[in-house]
């Protein structure tokens, strides 16, 4: 299996534990706070500093998620 559909995978499957059954749009606020632990917790496991995990989140991942967000949205997303 190529690594980009591995990563679509792990992706699902991380999704899947952070909504654990909640309702998305009812219950976002608690949803975002979990994904919001489990970033911190991902960067911090791939950095060991917490400098460094908030240098990585500032230069790297915003603009990545940015990034996913915008090729989504010109696929078609809503």
């Amino acid at each position: 299996m190529a690594e980009n559909v591995k990563d679509t995978a792990r992706a699902l499957s991380a999704t899947k534990a952070i909504i654990d059954g909640r309702d998305p749009v009812e219950n976002f606020a608690a949803i975002l706070v979990t994904a919001e632990h489990a970033i911190a917790t991902v960067l911090l496991a791939c950095m060991a500093d917490p400098r460094k995990a908030a240098a990585m989140l500032n230069e790297g991942l915003v603009q990545g998620v940015e990034q996913r967000l915008s090729y989504y949205a010109s696929k078609g997303g809503r």
